[in-house]
């Protein structure tokens, strides 16, 4: 979709009181897939192992059917509301769900933290409640968070009430049409369940709390979720979490009227909560550039060789820059496509990994590679094929 064509719909936080509506089509500044929102037959972002501090032996459900009563009775008791105080007088509320017997707790960043207020700088909660599905409340303390993929972790001690924890399933595995819960509490009412399917996979959305990056691989859904589901999680017919329900797409932008739902992908959860335990920071690496889809009928209008890869539209920071990537410099209207730049290079894999898309340039660099790392492009320029060495840097969020 085009920009233009989503002009009057806004994204939600789905969180009670700390939501902040933000516009679709933001420009990248970094690996964004323009104004693509989904892409067939694409890859996934590998997961990552877990310490074992953050790992659960609870095993999946047995069988194959879908059974909502059935889940609800064993995961909920796992699944908790947050509730976040600031000094300023403000709060919020938002779900969350026990990761392992050690306490550990995954949610999103703007539960836990004022990102995507417009704040400045981003802080976390000055006291966090951790409500069980008994009613009980304990304190918690933030680990740490991840503003690109909103991701939040807390922690609350396993002597201040007995935790059962949710397993996590493989977000890679995921398929369009298979059924899904999602447990949390919804406008402040607690441990709710909503059924639906998975309606999309792979899609870019912005990240909420990160301006002008956008999250790939989120998982669309029409099981209904609505302010305070932010964090809970999103489980399979097997009752493992594949996803950390995050925001909403309505018309109005309140989020009360019908919309579409988004899930972060628990394997970018996985990788966040790793790092977070390790060092209490989450790095990416960065290449400075945005890009577009190369497709068959787009390399053909602009007069490519190659039928696929990313097409680098600009340059934006210093890596891509100090490396010679070239992006375009005319811009074209073709296929009721506007203004696509061309004259690019068209990144056709990175360190030996096949690029069929934008999203796979953010997929490879974001969760296979490290700051620092020296990675080659394989390109396409002027027709001909190339290996261009990238010292990558490390991505920051935008200043203001």
């Amino acid at each position: 979709m085009r920009v233009g064509t989503l002009a009057a719909v806004v994204i939600v936080a789905a969180v009670l009181g700390g939501g902040a509506a933000l516009g679709l089509g933001k420009g990248a500044g970094w690996l964004d897939s323009g104004t693509k929102t989904v892409v067939v037959n694409a890859g996934s972002a590998p997961a990552a192992s877990l310490p074992a501090a953050a790992v659960t032996k609870v095993a999946p459900l047995p069988g194959d059917r879908f059974d909502p009563e059935r889940i609800f009775a064993t995961r909920s008791p796992g699944v908790v509301t947050i509730f976040a105080q600031f000094n300023s007088g403000q709060g919020s509320q938002g779900s969350g769900f026990v990761m392992s017997p050690k306490g550990y707790v995954l949610t999103n960043s703007h539960v836990i933290t004022n990102a995507g207020e417009g704040q400045g700088e981003v802080r976390a909660a000055d006291r966090l409640f951790v409500e069980f599905s008994d009613g009980d409340r304990v304190e918690a303390k933030v680990v740490g968070w991840d503003l690109f993929d909103d991701i939040g972790l807390i922690k609350v001690d396993p002597a201040d009430h007995a935790l059962a924890a949710v397993p996590l399933g493989n977000s890679a595995t995921v398929r369009v049409g298979e059924p899904v819960a999602a447990i949390g509490s919804p406008l402040g009412n607690e441990n709710s369940l909503s059924v639906g399917v998975v309606s999309a996979i792979h899609r870019s959305i912005d990240a909420l709390t990160a301006n002008l990056y956008n999250v790939v691989d989120a998982i669309q859904t029409d099981a209904p979720i609505t302010h305070g589901n932010s964090g809970g999680p999103l489980l399979d017919a097997r009752g493992l979490v594949i996803g950390l329900n995050a925001q909403i797409r309505s018309a109005s932008g309140t989020g009360n009227d019908t919309g579409i739902g988004f899930a972060i992908p628990i394997n970018a959860a996985k990788h966040s909560v790793a790092q977070l335990i390790a060092k209490g920071k989450v790095t990416y690496a960065y290449v400075g550039i945005t890009s577009e889809n190369m497709t068959p009928s787009l390399a053909e209008a602009l007069g490519y060789k190659v039928k696929s890869g990313a097409l680098i539209v600009d340059i934006k920071g210093e890596p891509a820059r100090k490396a010679g990537l070239r992006g375009g410099d005319r811009e074209v209207d073709v296929l009721g496509l506007q203004d696509i730049v061309s004259g690019g290079d068209v990144i056709l894999a990175i360190d030996g990994i096949p690029v069929r898309s934008a999203d796979d340039v953010v997929r490879i660099v974001s969760f296979s590679l490290q700051p620092k790392h020296v990675a080659i492009f394989t390109l396409s320029r002027d027709g001909k094929r190339m290996n261009v060495p990238v010292t990558l840097g490390e991505r920051e969020l935008p200043a203001g």
